[in-house]
């Protein structure tokens, strides 16, 4: 009787590393691990945030959208804003789990659950924008098609109904993609706890898994299954919400461009969040042989290449503002360098086209605290840039009679910043409840490492 395999150094997965020490090690994390005091201080922390947050949108309910600083011609603000962010934020998730699982690329195993996680939670806050923004919320599911006794239906020119259509599809498709995968360790975690309540949550959870080979073949196949479908979702969510603006004829937005230009931005903040969560993770929890430098190096390569065609992406919007001959554009674009917004502008232009090139070298990308500053850097950058398209594009229409400053309100700030802790939060609960690397996958990444050294 052979001996199981036991891993060796690829780069992906550090040397020495065998089925049971695999499933030990991401089992205990969940199962046995006490809890320790900079969790509970970041767990109770960002709890008050998401309080603040719940709180902030009973008073929005109160008082309407007025609360805001939101006002003719800039009638979007922060909410819409962030809306696009967040939404951006999400793309990373499904492009590791989905693209990289067809193309065969090892180095996602360590990082597609979390990252997977990570979109669920960011799609979660980017659909909840658009419905607190709409000033009678309680009504927001007037824009699905539902049978009503009126024959009332959905405007379907409406950029809103594109958004219900283009976010609940992707929340769902990336839900049953992250439920899928989770199935196998749902039934280790069973299969490993000590007291009856665990076992009987995760074996519900695990839908009666048993490891047999026909459940594995059934398995594989809907997995696959599902990343075909999720895979041409990467570019048609940002790409509908990209529409949201091009359609539109203010200066600034009726660009062909802003499909190809929000999908690269999508990526770029995407990646950038997930090294702002892989770095203290692997750190907190012990995981370096398993979120090795080779993955932050791949995902540092992955920035800098989403990061040069959003800079592209820059170029090409004042090229052709001026090559237009449109003197609305030219004034846009003249009002972005040196007007009212300018700061946002030059910080977008710092954070995302000029910090990034610094990756160009190995010693750099290597370098996790660097990296982890730059990728905050870069989320930053990409939440100015959304803020520059949503406010700095009407704030001046093209009577000067109808120009006006947007200026955030406190409330603003509450719902950014609220937002930002409800998403942490949700993560810290996810880490101590379910396996935050995949089990499975990297019991057959340790399979195929020590059959590469054979």
């Amino acid at each position: 009787m052979s001996s199981p395999p036991v891993s060796r150094d690829i780069g992906v997965l550090r040397a020495g590393w065998g089925y049971a020490s695999i499933s030990d090690k991401i089992a205990d994390l969940v199962l046995t691990r006490p809890v320790r005091w900079p969790w509970l201080l970041a767990f109770f922390g960002t709890l008050a945030g998401t309080v603040g947050f719940v709180g902030a949108m009973g008073y929005l309910f109160a008082r309407g959208p007025g609360i805001w600083g939101i006002d003719i011609p800039v009638a979007w603000g922060f909410a819409i804003a962030n809306f696009v962010w967040w939404i951006g934020i999400g793309h990373a998730g499904t492009f590791i789990s989905a693209i990289l699982l067809l193309l065969r690329q090892k180095w996602r195993t360590s990082i597609n659950r979390f990252a997977e996680a990570m979109t669920l939670f960011a799609a979660g806050m980017a659909g909840l924008f658009p419905i607190l923004h709409l000033g009678r919320p309680w009504f927001f599911y007037w824009i699905a098609p539902y049978p009503n006794h009126m024959n009332v239906w959905p405007n379907w020119r409406s950029p809103l109904v594109w958004d219900f259509f283009a976010i609940g599809t992707y929340i769902i498709v990336s839900f049953l993609f992250w439920y899928m995968g989770l199935l196998p360790d749902l039934a280790t975690l069973r299969d490993r706890a000590h007291t009856r309540f665990k076992q009987v949550a995760f074996g519900l959870a695990a839908l009666g898994w048993r490891g047999e080979a026909r459940q594995w073949a059934r398995h594989q196949s809907a997995y696959l299954l599902l990343a075909g479908i999720a895979t041409p979702l990467v570019v048609s969510v940002h790409s509908v919400v990209s529409l949201d603006f091009a359609i539109g004829n203010t200066p600034g937005y009726h660009s062909t461009i802003f499909p190809p230009y929000f999908v690269a931005g999508a990526l770029f903040s995407g990646f950038a969040m997930v090294l702002t969560l892989a770095i203290p993770l692997r750190r907190a929890f012990g995981l370096e042989d398993f979120i090795t430098p080779v993955h932050l190096d791949h995902a540092a390569k992955v920035l800098l290449a989403t990061g040069l065609v959003v800079a592209y992406g820059y170029a090409c919007e004042i090229f052709t503002s001026f090559y237009s001959g449109d003197e609305f554009e030219i004034a846009m674009t003249l009002d972005r360098f040196g007007g009212a917004y300018a700061p946002f502008y030059w910080m977008m232009m710092t954070c995302n086209v000029l910090v990034p090139q610094i990756l160009w070298f190995r010693r750099f990308r290597r370098n996790v605290p660097l990296l982890f500053v730059l990728s905050l850097l870069v989320n930053l950058g990409m939440w100015t840039e959304r803020v520059i398209i949503v406010v700095q594009s009407t704030h001046r229409d093209f009577m000067p009679s109808a120009w006006g400053l947007f200026i955030p309100t406190a409330w603003d700030w509450v719902f950014l910043l609220g937002s930002i802790c409800t998403f942490v939060w949700l993560f810290l609960v996810f880490i101590r409840l379910l396996p935050v690397i995949s089990i499975s996958e990297m019991r057959e990444l340790v399979r195929e490492s020590a059959e590469e050294g054979q």
